[in-house]
């Protein structure tokens, strides 16, 4: 199967940090790396951290080391922004270090023309950037109001599974990460691809909220 709708392939960095959720950073990476597995060059995934030191998963049950930090890493067409647990997406928010680093990397691409794609409470980390302004979005339930309270210049949406903005796509709770990439592949490279893909997964894909 060769990619029908697009002629190059897709840089797609995993912004990666500690604590990060295991299934927000796995869902959609699998989906991604399956397409390109079943349709070679559709894309091109890797990690980006702050350096190239390893970052905790949530509960620090295993470490993961970046593929590259974000003084190396190549120049992406998406970078995904999975979650973390509400707690600590909240801590980060305060957290200057993190905000003026990899916040302001991740800015500096979609001021550049790159996609975010957020998954589950990954929305919430925007919240400072600007990014979300006049945009719909979603996040995990349990931060759509504090998403509504630190961005009231956004819609926030309730009740829908990922909300497509062309340049900014936000997710649900974690599995709703899975919904929105197999989304994204159909849009990128077919629906037969994406079918593809969901019978492998033997996965059973949701509808969306798109503008």
């Amino acid at each position: 199967m060769n990619p029908k709708q697009n002629n190059k392939s897709m840089n797609v960095a995993f912004f990666i940090y500690d604590q990060i959720e295991a299934l927000d950073l796995n869902g959609p990476l699998d989906v991604f790396v399956k397409a390109n597995v079943i349709a070679p060059g559709s894309y091109n995934c890797y990690t980006v951290g702050k350096t190239k030191e390893a970052v905790q998963m949530e509960a620090d049950t295993m470490a993961i080391i970046p593929m590259h930090s974000i003084q190396t890493a190549p120049r992406p067409d998406m970078i995904v922004v999975p979650g973390a647990n509400p707690d600590c997406v909240m801590a980060y928010l305060q957290d200057d270090d993190f905000q003026y680093t990899l916040i302001n990397w991740l800015k500096d691409y979609y001021d550049k023309g790159t996609i975010i794609f957020t998954v589950c409470t990954g929305s919430m980390l925007l919240s400072k950037t600007g990014i979300l302004d006049h945009y719909e979005i979603t996040t995990h339930v349990m931060l759509l109001d504090a998403l509504e309270k630190h961005n009231p210049k956004s819609i926030v949406k309730r009740g829908v599974r990922f909300v497509d903005q062309k340049r900014l796509i936000t997710t649900a709770g974690i599995t709703a990460g899975i919904d929105a990439a197999l989304y994204l592949v159909e849009q990128h490279y077919g629906k037969e691809l994406a079918e593809t893909i969901i019978e492998i997964f033997e996965y059973r894909q949701s509808t969306c909220n798109r503008k």
